[in-house]
């Protein structure tokens, strides 16, 4: 039983810290985006 609880606890920090680095990724993608898109948008405008 301890052997499987800590097996449980090792997947479940695995997953954790990988969603955790997949989001940071994600979210720094997405604002350099939008940062390059308002850019062109301010270019055009003016």
């Amino acid at each position: 039983m301890d052997n499987q609880l800590k097996i449980i606890l090792i997947i479940i920090v695995s997953v954790s810290i990988f969603g955790l680095l997949v989001f940071v990724f994600v979210k720094n993608y997405i604002k350099n985006k939008i940062d390059l898109l308002v850019k062109k948008e301010n270019k055009k405008n003016n």
